[in-house]
């Protein structure tokens, strides 16, 4: 395997510690930092520079203050280090590099786009593939080109020393969302449920012992194009968990704030859990066999719901999320039976998981009889619900009917919904089949 192996003998970058970071993360990729930095002021005009930002750092979102000084200018400096961008930059300049075998080559570049074309002492010149070379000797870092996103400001202070300056700009690449995890008992009437924060830094910078805030909410992103730096892949990703509740929550504006009650270190490439609540023991739930041909064919649909609120030991903003349900087998073992996702729920509204389809619940559907009459036409259909089950269910039957019209004749019991949906509720014992039949007329 070859190595590609870059020599630079002076190099030199300005470096800033922080005083103090902090973070604010949002649902849709998207994170507020707020930095604040031990600078050194000139007197008089002159620069700083500001490195160890996030590589996804959104430029035109970025905001400079301090008391010492008044901005004047600022720029953002991203033409970061590679080797074919040291190449350019030396082109009509002499290098030195090493091929296979051995070889050795000096002379100045007159072209590094595809192969390496050199201009050697003796006015010969000489073609290499760049598959060829594993070495490349520079005298120096070509101007221009830095290791790290880093923003320039142009101040004017009237007192040059040392002093604080804050920064804050938004980034892309760091996202959170909610993980819960819900355990039911053993008849499904109840259930654990329980709230972690699952963030994930992709945004090509690390933040050490930060104080960390997250909104929930659909905060509006106007989509733009942006320069996002070099893109940050969480391939191998680290994975770090933190117990006990530590989020305090209150509204902040049409949205609500969760800030963490201690600071954080968050790395890049890391995916990082804290526990948003502990186990809230939920007492009362409701398990629904839902039958609705239109969205699962003859498949009948398990959901599991619960009211947000006091008396199930939660009434409290549930962020949106993913769900995973649980259950103990017969011997205590607890075995993942589904998952789905909520989304934002306010306090006393209904929290509705989806778990898959019945094994033993069985619908079928058919349409039996169909015919025109005019501009009409009129459609007859038979629905049955069979029970496999050692005990008796209840099934919610659910029909779209889209259009004007008209029940001609239905099994009793029918509820119209809405303009474009009936349903029954029917009981079904064990081994027992329920028929359901109803003839409509669209206008």
């Amino acid at each position: 395997m070859k190595k590609l192996i870059l020599i630079v003998l002076t190099f030199l970058i300005c470096q800033t510690a922080s005083a103090e970071v902090a973070v604010t993360i949002y649902n849709n990729d998207l994170g507020l930092v707020r930095d604040l930095r031990n600078l050194t002021f000139p007197e008089g005009i002159g620069e700083i520079r500001f490195s160890d930002v996030a590589e996804r750092i959104i430029p035109t979102s970025v905001h400079f203050y301090s008391e010492r000084a008044e901005l004047l200018e600022q720029n953002y400096e991203y033409d970061l280090v590679d080797a074919r961008k040291i190449l350019k930059k030396y082109v009509d300049q002499r290098i030195h590099l090493f091929t296979e075998g051995d070889g050795s080559f000096v002379g100045t570049l007159l072209a590094a786009s595809g192969d390496i074309v050199l201009k050697e002492d003796d006015n010969s010149i000489r073609v290499l593939s760049v598959s060829k070379i594993y070495n490349y000797h520079f005298p120096t870092l070509p101007e221009g080109l830095i290791t790290k996103p880093t923003l320039v400001w142009t101040v004017q202070s009237s007192k040059g020393g040392p002093g604080e300056g804050e920064v804050s700009y938004l980034t892309e690449g760091i996202s959170w969302a909610a993980e819960y995890i819900a355990v039911t008992n053993a008849d499904d009437k109840a259930l654990g449920f329980t709230g972690w924060v699952n963030i994930e830094n992709n945004c090509g910078a690390s933040f050490k012992d930060a104080k960390l805030k997250l909104i929930a909410g659909d905060v509006q992103i106007l989509k733009e194009n942006r320069h996002k730096g070099r893109q940050i892949y969480a391939m191998d990703a680290a994975v770090t968990m933190e117990g006990a509740r530590s989020f305090e929550e209150e509204s902040l504006f049409e949205y609500h704030l969760y800030t963490l009650q201690r600071k954080s270190t968050i790395l890049n490439n890391q995916i990082k859990q804290i526990s948003l609540f502990p186990e809230a023991e939920v007492g009362k739930v409701e398990k629904e066999y839902r039958f609705d041909y239109g969205k699962w064919q003859n498949k009948i649909n398990v959901s599991l719901s619960f009211d947000n609120t006091k008396v199930n030991n939660l009434n409290i903003p549930l962020p949106r999320g993913k769900v995973r349900v649980y259950k103990a087998s017969s011997t205590g073992d607890l075995e993942f039976i589904g998952e789905d996702r909520i989304d934002h729920t306010a306090r006393k509204e209904k929290v509705k998981v989806s778990t898959g389809k019945a094994f033993d619940v069985v619908g079928e559907r058919t349409v039996i009889n169909e015919k025109r009459r005019g501009n009409d036409r009129q459609s007859e259909v038979e629905i049955k619900i069979r029970n496999r089950k050692k005990e008796s269910v209840e099934v919610i039957v659910s029909e779209e009917i889209w259009g004007d019209w008209t029940m001609l004749e239905a099994t009793g019991g029918w509820n119209k919904v809405s303009s474009n949906r009936v349903e029954w509720k029917v009981i079904v014992r064990p081994d027992e089949e329920k028929i359901i039949n109803y003839h409509v007329q669209k206008h």
